[in-house]
């Protein structure tokens, strides 16, 4: 293994943080040649799927791109949670290949079995939870043990999914992808409750602000927060009737954006890197309130879920992988100006995505390519960014 090669698989964040990049644009260039070509697999050569292009799509971004930006967040923060050793090089290498052979499994499934098909694209996330179970029981803290039942959720709702590919079933793939979109909105509602307002009022002691000004939480919002987070996909994934789910699912988005108003985001204007959290969080609270809505019959589900997948989702799992990318090379945690430009795009993306739902017509075409062209933009600025940090030594501490 050449040097650069063995710095590049010493560390979860690096092999992984990166292959989300790579395949966050992929993906997203796939979705966009296949939505603008007229004749599939002529001109443009847009690719022909064992699926329908759709069930494709949301499925490599709900467990393709989020499944790799879990695993290196995950393989990076537990041990710091911990005290544990962190992974080892064979380990790393393991689970990148695992993962990638889930997405190349999916890629050719016209051609292979659908059982091996489900048994590539499943396999991954069992031994990351295993990994970070093992780990978590060394210091098990509640709040951080939540992780391993929100990957089970999120893994739940993949093999609904494969069940109804394989043929199994024939109404679980909808509920699947739903399933794991919701639990993976669930972490971010955990993970962002935390350091959106811990990451800022960190910043703002440093900037020498009064206290008065910090973020401020209460206990009982924050406990709440955290029991919808928790209660919202588990009743999606035991079949709960849609009124109750809505009603979940729009407490749980407006319990987020309170919390959201008392974090002082509008200090954070000028500083991206602390921007991209709120913005994050800002996306999960007000696409849950959409989404809660729209299945309980108002409005439209399919502009909410974009909202999440792309807002909350897209937009949160960038802004917390550019910063530990930047925090754990060595770098200081100012964002380069390609990737603060990728924030303020993953939102527009967002946003053009929901609008060209709810006002369909001539206007959606447009609308959704342009969003799918923000997506490949934001994501390979990042990529391009992080590509030397994540493929070189750490920078030296200083003093």
């Amino acid at each position: 293994m050449t040097p650069r090669m063995n710095i590049f698989f010493s560390e979860g964040f690096r092999v992984f943080f990166l292959s989300a990049g790579l395949y966050a644009v992929f993906a997203g260039v796939i979705w966009v040649i296949w939505l603008t070509d007229p004749f599939p697999g002529g001109v443009l050569g847009a690719p022909q799927f064992a699926v329908p292009p759709q069930q494709w799509h949301a499925h490599e971004m709900i467990f393709g791109y989020a499944s790799t930006a879990l695993g290196g967040f995950l393989l990076t923060a537990v041990p710091n949670w911990t005290g544990t050793q962190a992974a080892r090089h064979l380990f790393v290498i393991l689970t990148a290949s695992i993962w990638l052979a889930g997405r190349v499994a999916v890629w050719f499934a016209m051609v292979l079995p659908a059982g091996l098909v489900a048994l590539l694209d499943l396999a991954f996330l069992p031994i990351l939870i295993v990994k970070i179970a093992q780990q978590l029981m060394k210091r098990p803290k509640p709040q951080n043990v939540l992780f391993v039942l929100f990957l089970s959720i999120v893994w739940a709702g993949n093999l609904m999914v494969h069940l109804e590919w394989m043929g199994i079933t024939a109404d679980t793939l909808d509920s699947g992808m739903r399933v794991g979109l919701l639990g993976l909105c669930s972490m971010i509602g955990v993970l962002g409750g935390r350091v959106t307002p811990g990451f800022t009022r960190n910043a703002m002691k440093r900037a020498d602000l009064p206290e008065q000004a910090w973020p401020r939480s209460t206990e009982r919002l924050d406990k709440a927060g955290l029991a919808l987070a928790v209660i919202l996909p588990l009743a999606l994934l035991i079949g709960v009737p849609a009124v109750p789910v809505g009603g979940l699912a729009i407490l749980s988005g407006g319990v987020q954006l309170v919390r959201l108003s008392r974090w002082s985001g509008r200090w954070t204007l000028n500083q991206p890197i602390l921007l991209a959290l709120h913005l994050g969080m800002a996306m999960l609270g007000l696409g849950l309130v959409l989404w809660g809505l729209a299945w309980i019959g108002f409005g439209d589900e399919v502009a909410a879920l974009h909202l999440l997948g792309i807002g909350a989702v897209g937009g949160m799992t960038l802004a917390v992988m550019s910063r530990a990318v930047l925090g754990h090379t060595g770098r200081e945690l100012i964002a380069p100006g390609p990737v603060a430009a990728s924030y303020l795009i993953i939102a527009a993306s967002a946003v053009l995505r929901w609008i060209g739902s709810e006002l369909s017509g001539d206007w959606y075409s447009p609308l959704v390519v342009g969003s799918g062209l923000c997506w490949v933009l934001a994501f390979a600025l990042y990529t391009v960014s992080v590509l030397p940090l994540v493929t070189t030594p750490r920078l030296p501490r200083a003093g």
